[in-house]
């Protein structure tokens, strides 16, 4: 048996609330024996003042594949900016150094704690550092195409795709991307194939150009798209969110009792809201703040999502819109932006959610006897038990 404390203890069981100088105790492999709190934290062989113990982190969205991007990208370009830049430089580096630099943040990426990953994958780059990490990941195969005709072939590339995913172990099935870079046919039929895997990711009004396009016609993505002569979605007047349920609706009536993942979310209005309360039995929102500022320098409504009992998680996004994939730094970013949000709701979003979503919650997401979540510690915390600049996480077991 193996025993840690800190000042403070976040089990994430029942409550947000941590246990003031708090013990775990484990067994080798990591599985929680009981939880407490100290009566003499001075006279424990191993405490950490000033630092917080949590389960593992879920990063509930990343592209670990687009890692050989970082540093590339130039910020504040807009979501149309973005796009081109991504296309420009996607395919900038050998398939070595691909492998190489997501090889490398899969290992940071476990050492800072994160225990599982939904993952976004347009290639088969990762499978194999995949299925030989501890960290489990559920991979999503994104689906991209605007022109209708090209449905069949796109979906057929992706089934090849999944196919090799499942050569490797690793849980994987196709993805819709995102209304704007996808006809109505192939979005509904990319659906289709998600929801028969029983899980869904899908980029949701990510930033008020795609709004623009889908409700109105207009804006510097739409210009884009007409600019290069491809496809654009048809023009609804409403939330892109309401024209992704109406393609979902194609597939099968609602309600929905498939895992559903919204990520980004920064222009998610109370109308869409309450729609997608009312045909999503089983819906998280992932919410990647570091990456929404380096993109197009604005933040995800919290305070609506928290009005309207959302349940969020939290993601890194890539490389190619973030400076790095630390879980700590984007609560810090939270932190900054939404001062009054407490850290333990936080915490609850950036492990408890994300291992709901996975459906990996009998083992990970909260420290609770018999359970492996891991045991990570958060430290530099301030006198308040909040996060600092300096704060980060290291993963004890």
């Amino acid at each position: 048996m193996k025993r840690a404390a800190a000042s403070y203890l976040y089990t994430l069981k029942d409550s947000a609330e941590p246990i003031v100088n708090g013990f775990v105790e484990y067994d080798d492999d990591g599985t929680v024996i009981r939880t407490g709190a100290c009566g003499n934290p001075s006279a424990e062989e191993v405490f950490y003042d000033g630092g917080a113990i949590v389960p593992g982190f879920v990063n509930a969205h990343c592209h670990v594949e687009l890692s050989h991007l970082q540093g590339k990208f130039r910020k504040g370009t807009g979501m149309a900016g973005f796009i081109d830049q991504i296309n420009e430089l996607r395919d900038s580096s050998s398939r070595e150094d691909k492998i190489k630099c997501l090889s490398y943040w899969m290992d940071r990426l476990w050492r800072q704690g994160v225990s599982a990953m939904a993952d976004i994958s347009n290639c088969d780059d990762s499978f194999a550092v995949k299925a030989a990490s501890p960290m489990y990941t559920r991979t999503f195969l994104e689906v991209f195409g605007t022109e209708p005709e090209d449905c069949r072939q796109v979906i057929d590339s992706v089934l090849k795709l999944k196919a090799e995913a499942d050569s490797f172990g690793i849980d994987a099935a196709p993805t819709p991307h995102a209304c704007y870079t996808m006809s109505p046919e192939l979005l509904a039929v990319a659906s289709a194939e998600a929801l028969k895997a029983g899980y869904l990711s899908y980029h949701s009004q990510e930033s008020r150009e795609e709004e623009d396009m889908i409700m109105y016609g207009t804006g510097a993505m739409y210009e884009n798209r007409r600019r290069y002569g491809m496809s654009t979605p048809p023009v609804t007047g409403q939330p892109s969110l309401m024209y992704f349920i109406g393609r979902l609706q194609e597939v099968h009536a609602s309600p929905f009792d498939e895992h559903l993942l919204l990520v980004h979310n920064v222009c998610l209005s109370d109308e869409a809201a309450e729609v997608a309360k009312t045909v999503f039995n089983k819906v998280w929102w992932a919410i990647c703040p570091l990456s929404n500022r380096f993109i197009h320098d604005t933040e995800p409504p919290v305070r609506l999502m928290r009005r309207h009992g959302l349940k969020l998680t939290v993601g890194t996004d890539s490389l190619s819109s973030n400076d790095t994939l630390d879980m700590v730094a984007e609560l810090h970013c939270l932190q900054t932006s939404f001062p009054d949000i407490p850290l333990g709701e936080m915490l609850g979003w950036a492990c408890r959610n994300g291992a709901e979503f996975l459906s990996r919650n009998d083992v990970l997401g909260t420290i609770e006897e018999g359970k492996k979540p891991g045991i990570v510690l958060v430290d530099k915390l301030d006198g308040d038990g909040k996060l600092t600049a300096g704060s980060t996480s290291v993963r004890l077991v």
